[in-house]
């Protein structure tokens, strides 16, 4: 009896429209909006921020790519009427994606980029450690021309 009701309302006549699901359309509707704006903008300030650190860019672009896809065809999903079961899809396989790229795909590769500055910063403190390291060295003085007499 209640697996009925599940699929009927998985596959209802009409799709996700706010006559069938009035209490949960323009939330998800409202909030796939205003996250795809936020996903540009955040993408456009973060990429001029993180220039210089490639790891930290590239999961920029995970995550903007991701979430313009996803939150456009919850948009996509509500404009066209698509039946529940492609909403609910996407929501779980969307949100799962993004989860995996911030929390699984990127970690080791920014902890491994963080090493790398490290040492680098180090090596530059180790190379400029005494104040004589600044200074630049005399070269040998050229021999003075002789002069004709």
């Amino acid at each position: 009896m209640k697996l009925d009701n599940i699929l009927d309302s998985l596959f209802m006549t009409g799709g996700f429209s706010p006559d069938n699901f009035e209490d949960l359309f323009y939330p998800v509707s409202a909030a796939a909006l205003a996250f795809l704006v936020a996903t540009i903008v955040l993408y456009n300030v973060q990429t001029r921020r993180l220039a210089h650190h490639p790891p930290l860019l590239a999961m920029q672009e995970w995550l903007f790519w991701t979430g313009l896809s996803f939150f456009g065809l919850l948009l996509v999903y509500a404009i066209f009427k698509f039946y529940f079961i492609f909403v609910l899809a996407t929501l779980v396989i969307g949100i799962g994606t993004l989860v995996w790229i911030r929390f699984y795909r990127f970690p080791p590769l920014i902890s491994a980029y963080n090493r790398v500055l490290r040492r680098e910063q180090y090596l530059s403190q180790k190379r400029y450690r005494t104040p004589e390291a600044t200074i630049r060295a005399k070269g040998k003085a050229r021999p003075k021309a002789k002069k004709k007499r």
